[in-house]
């Protein structure tokens, strides 16, 4: 057995948005009250392991998941522009049912493939700068624990790519609720087992 590292993937918890729009990368979006909960629930998750990092993405809801877990370990939060969200047509637009923006003809163009996609950021570049990520925080914790805070989609899609699965998918069926936690257990270089757990439930 060669030594274990753990990379826990945290998808930043829930996000004041009372718009309903897609945020994107847009700065300015905080945790709501149940977000700060959820980051907390992380944080108790976690407050037993070995963690010697804590990397999160650039925006703010991701640096504001991180400070509790950070602050449990006694360590700064490091950022990784890699870690950020991908990028989307549709950002700063409405996406609630009803009213969403694609329900508008004039975007249909932007829907046309769901396989690259085409409204957004390519999946094989987003797996690209998260499988460089993770690779980055293993190399940082190996034989410990390292904590990267993302999103929903480059958390996804590292979790698909690492494990040999297919990047187009259906988004509803993403594994990868806010505030959860995905880790990939590494033995050596090698992948071994994906655990994933909602310590705040749902």
């Amino acid at each position: 057995m060669a030594e274990e590292t753990r990379v826990h993937l945290i998808r930043h918890g829930e996000v004041h948005n009372p718009d309903g729009i897609l945020y994107g990368r847009l700065p300015g979006f905080r945790l709501s009250d149940t977000g700060r909960a959820q980051a907390v629930a992380a944080a108790d998750l976690l407050a037993g392991r070995d963690i010697v990092a804590v990397i999160a993405s650039p925006l703010q809801r991701a640096q504001e998941t991180a400070a509790p877990i950070a602050a449990r370990h006694n360590l700064d939060i490091d950022t990784d522009d890699d870690l950020i969200e991908s990028a989307n047509f549709f950002e700063g637009k409405p996406v609630s049912p009803g009213d969403g923006a694609w329900r508008n003809p004039r975007f249909w163009w932007h829907l046309r493939n769901p396989f690259t996609p085409s409204w957004g950021e390519p999946y094989d570049q987003i797996a690209a700068r998260m499988a460089t990520a993770v690779s980055k925080a293993r190399a940082r914790a190996v034989g410990h624990e390292v904590v990267c805070v993302s999103h929903q989609l480059p958390v996804w899609t590292a979790r698909q790519h690492l494990t040999g699965n297919r990047l187009w998918h259906d988004p509803r069926r993403r594994e990868c609720g806010v505030g959860s936690v995905t880790t990939l257990i590494y033995d050596g270089d090698c992948l071994v087992d994906v655990d994933y757990q909602v310590p705040a439930g749902g």
